[in-house]
């Protein structure tokens, strides 16, 4: 069973632990992890935004994550977009192992060609991006008392406050 989502950080650990398992030998971290010996070939993750989105159905609030993973290896430009368009394949229909009511699948996947820079040099680069919503927190639905609640838009002057929910009927 797939674990409850709290944190956006649980999103970036979950695509790092799918990589990694898909790609053996691939590095994958975030740009501080970055580790240049060896020249192996790394995924970067950053998530570069959080914007609002609809609440889901059941009251969690939604986080639309824009999420880059960025390609970095020794070689090539070509190997770096090679990498990037595996990367794009497997981000594709991916919820990443999350669960489906807290992970939507991923929209708006897109590829450029970039560059890492690190202290030692630059490296050849691609960054897949793409969004992703979450939905975190508390489902509105539950009451402590483990009393399902509803509120109807029109009858609530506030929808996110649950004080203004009404327990469903038997």
């Amino acid at each position: 069973m797939a674990v409850a989502l709290e944190k956006p950080s649980q999103l970036v650990a979950a695509i790092a632990e799918t990589l990694r398992s898909a790609i053996p030998g691939l590095k994958v971290g975030s740009p501080q992890d970055f580790d240049s010996t060896g020249d192996p070939t790394w995924v970067l993750i950053t998530i570069d935004h959080d914007a609002p989105g609809e609440r889901a159905n059941d009251g969690r609030i939604a986080h639309v994550l824009t999420v880059s993973l960025q390609a970095v290896v020794a070689s090539s430009a070509l190997a770096a977009c090679d990498l990037a368009c595996d990367l794009k394949n497997r981000v594709a229909d991916n919820r990443w192992k999350l669960p489906a009511d807290q992970c939507d699948l991923p929209m708006t996947i897109d590829g450029l060609p970039s560059t890492f820079i690190n202290a030692a040099r630059t490296y050849n680069a691609w960054t897949v991006s793409f969004i992703q919503t979450l939905y975190l927190g508390p489902t509105l639905l539950d009451d402590p008392s483990g009393t399902p609640k509803y509120a109807r838009t029109w009858e609530v002057s506030n929808i996110d406050d649950p004080d203004q929910y009404t327990a469903l009927e038997d």
